[in-house]
């Protein structure tokens, strides 16, 4: 008679929980809300990248998103708000052995903290910024942020946002980054390769992950959490090597997601050496100046 196994009490271990701060959870993101699944897909990418993740930092600012820095089991940075770039870039010029990932919020990355992506990616620092878009301030209210859509009702906003959102694709294009790519949260698959691509891309790297926020953007302007991921869904174009410019989010017309950007150009640290420090350079990268 065949022997019949006893039940064990060990519980079952996620394949990322090498990555979490177990002791740290539950998190505090919302039902519905879509920065979870962006984190997971980071996670999955780090560990795919083939890195060395013990020479791996997350650096994150003030936000929803910014939680995460909290969350991985890396050394991490949560920074003061808007200032994540700017640490991440501190981090690299003092050990450029480090691979930095910065993970935040629209909000962090585009209006307080603008003016440092615009400069990180001018100079094409290598990092790779993996902003969570959800169109709105979650953490602090549901305010109007600088990614809301035209329209778009918020809490300081009540009748419909009058301004013109930042289109994230053209300005990190447009600012000189090496890398651009946009998906949303419902595309786990596309977003994991895609930012593990990006990880392992020298220079500028940027990512945007469209994700909902049901409590705030989502309650104020009649959207349901499911109903969101049925217009990512449903209004997804997929256009790899789409102009960027062309790249406004619009969810009646459709939302058009893929890699945009995909060139090589040389990094800030191989300018700065290249002038100031020529022998170490030519150590870092044999044969450059043959």
């Amino acid at each position: 008679m065949q022997e019949i196994p006893k039940p064990s009490n060990k519980q079952p271990c996620h394949p990322l929980d090498d990555l979490i701060r177990t002791d740290r959870i539950p998190h505090i993101w919302c039902p519905g809300c879509g920065i979870g699944t962006v984190f997971s897909s980071c996670l999955a990418a780090l560990k795919g990248s083939g890195i060395n993740l013990r020479k791996t930092v997350m650096v994150s600012g003030i936000g929803c998103s910014g939680r995460a820095a909290g969350y991985v089991n890396l050394d991490s940075f949560h920074t003061t708000h808007g200032r994540a770039i700017p640490f991440a870039t501190g981090l690299k010029l003092a050990n450029p052995e480090l691979n930095i990932v910065v993970f935040s919020g629209d909000g962090d990355l585009f209006a307080i903290g603008g003016n440092h992506f615009i400069h990180a990616a001018r100079r094409n620092m290598d990092m790779t910024v993996i902003c969570v878009n959800n169109l709105n301030y979650g953490m602090t209210g549901g305010q109007v942020a600088a990614t809301t859509p035209y329209l778009a009702k918020s809490t300081t906003t009540p009748v419909g946002n009058p301004e013109t959102p930042f289109n994230l694709p053209l300005m990190a294009y447009a600012c000189g980054a090496t890398y651009v790519a946009r998906w949303t949260m419902l595309h786990i698959r596309d977003l994991t390769d895609s930012i593990t691509e990006a990880i392992g891309k020298k220079g500028f790297s940027f990512i945007e992950a469209l994700s909902p926020c049901p409590v705030n953007y989502g309650r104020r302007n009649k959207q349901k959490p499911l109903e969101m991921l049925k217009v990512y869904q449903e209004k997804a174009i997929i256009k790899n090597d789409a102009d960027p410019s062309t790249l406004d989010i619009d969810f009646e017309k459709g939302i058009i997601l893929g890699k945009f950007v995909d060139v090589d150009r040389p990094t800030f640290i191989e300018h700065y050496d290249k002038i100031y420090r020529p022998s170490r350079l030519q150590e870092s990268v044999p044969g450059l100046n043959s």
